[in-house]
């Protein structure tokens, strides 16, 4: 699965890259600073020198500037971010795996995967 298919990538990858042009305050960079720890270790590249200072707060504080709803649309984002976190959480987590070499079978006349009844 590409990342631009992740629920809330319209957000995220925009952030993410306005990040890397040193931008820290666009709405989708505080979203990322947010959820820094939890995206790299998730297997994103985040530019750790780049960070707002609280961009929860920073978020907010923008947000009521600009909107009448911002109490709203700030949960709004919140869960966007949190949808695109755990699906990529999911998706790095259960990366299909090489296959592993077959097992050695075990040993003739051995118990091993048989019911044994007494």
């Amino acid at each position: 699965m590409s990342l631009n298919e992740l629920p809330g990538a319209e957000l995220i990858l925009p952030g993410l890259n306005d990040l890397h042009n040193g931008e820290t305050h666009t709405v989708g960079a505080l979203l990322v600073a947010i959820a820094a720890t939890r995206l790299s270790e998730a297997g994103l590249d985040i530019p750790k020198d780049h960070l707002a200072s609280e961009p929860e707060l920073t978020l907010y504080a923008r947000l009521q500037d600009e909107r009448d709803d911002a109490y709203l649309y700030y949960n709004a984002l919140l869960n966007r971010l949190n949808s695109f976190c755990n699906a990529l959480e999911f998706s790095y987590q259960y990366k299909p795996s090489k296959p592993s070499k077959p097992s050695k079978p075990s040993k003739p006349g051995g118990t091993r995967g048989l019911l044994v009844q007494g």
